[in-house]
């Protein structure tokens, strides 16, 4: 489903890299190791709370808790393999939610009909995408560091958005309509969000492992310097990747509205720590050029498996603050010691 790795090979005029076959993607290491952690996380939850643990309920309350951080961290697999990163997501999130629920605001509030639902849809996508391409284009052309233009956009997309509402989540941001579809609704008891963040992974894993953008996402990520000579437009394309990681920060406000029907002004601010730990999880390497949405979606799950698991043995809130901390630099450190030795074999 998705690429662990790219060798750069001749390809008509250009160079375009390897992409192994297709169960050697769906079976990598990286995946492999991160599956392991997730199933060692139930047994051992499912054992200190039996009965009370891994039931339908739980599968089905961790599902729709994952949904959006699985989209937001499709986009960041994009990303990250680019060697970049994306710190500003949850203000980008935040952004998109507060303009879409002003539309939605002046023009019907909670009674709000289809109409308003879909251009608030519109609105949300458009903001985040805007966004998005705005730090792309800065770190393509500027050569500025992503670290710090998506640090300075994560500041001035939460300013904005809280310019734009006093700081307080204002009231009827999300339609009835909205919410009682995507937000609590269910197709063959598969709650919608879940349904949704499934088709986004699914349509971007098979582009990241399948496409020509994949193929040059993953060029880039290994040596941009190579990806120039062989024809590639890498700033155009990081434009493309940012942009796209903006667009699905929308529909993550999307999500939220329909979920919770409000825009939680001060509640993202882990956001950006949550999805890059879930991505570094799965395998993809913050140096570059390795990683697959196949492992994101592991990587999602063992947060989520945590936090429910800890509250379920009665374990405090913030420790699991300080678990999902502690995992994500432990899986740094493994990333960095796989990284060492592969270049030394």
């Amino acid at each position: 489903m998705t690429t662990t790795e790219t060798r750069p090979r001749p390809h008509a005029q250009t160079l375009v890299a390897r992409t192994p076959p297709l169960l050697r993607r769906a079976a990598g290491i990286g995946e492999l190791w991160t599956f392991l952690i997730l199933a060692a996380l139930v047994v051992f939850f499912t054992i200190a709370a039996p009965g009370k643990f891994f039931t339908a309920y739980d599968l089905t309350q961790i599902a729709v808790n994952a949904a959006i951080y699985l989209v937001l961290g499709v986009g960041m697999t994009y990303v990250v393999i680019t060697a970049g990163i994306d710190l500003s997501i949850g203000s980008v999130l935040v952004l998109a939610a507060v303009a879409a629920g002003e539309w939605n605001i002046h023009h019907g509030g909670a009674a709000a009909g289809w109409g308003t639902v879909a251009i608030c849809v519109a609105i949300a996508l458009a903001v985040g995408a805007a966004w998005g391409a705005l730090q792309g284009a800065v770190v393509a052309t500027e050569k500025v560091p992503p670290l710090i233009v998506t640090l300075g956009g994560l500041g001035a997309a939460l300013g904005i958005a809280e310019l734009a509402t006093g700081g307080q989540d204002p009231a009827e941001a999300a339609a009835n309509n909205l919410q009682n579809t995507l937000g609590f609704g269910k197709l063959l008891g598969i709650p919608w969000l879940v349904i949704l963040a499934a088709g986004v992974t699914l349509v971007f894993g098979l582009v990241l492992g399948l496409t020509r953008f994949g193929t040059h996402t993953f060029a880039i990520g290994s040596n941009p310097a190579a990806s120039r000579r062989a024809g590639i437009r890498v700033g155009a394309h990081l434009v493309k990747v940012y942009a796209l990681m903006g667009l699905l920060a929308g529909l993550g406000a999307v999500m939220w509205l329909a979920s919770y029907g409000t825009t939680s002004i001060a509640g993202h601010s882990t956001d950006n720590l949550k999805v890059i730990t879930a991505v570094v999880l799965g395998g993809t390497s913050l140096f570059g050029g390795r990683g697959s949405v196949l492992g994101t979606v592991i990587g999602v799950f063992i947060p989520a498996v945590l936090n429910t698991g800890l509250i379920v043995i009665g374990v405090q809130q913030y420790w699991q603050d300080v678990a999902v901390g502690v995992v994500l630099v432990a899986a740094v450190y493994i990333d960095q010691m796989r990284r060492r030795t592969r270049e030394r074999s």
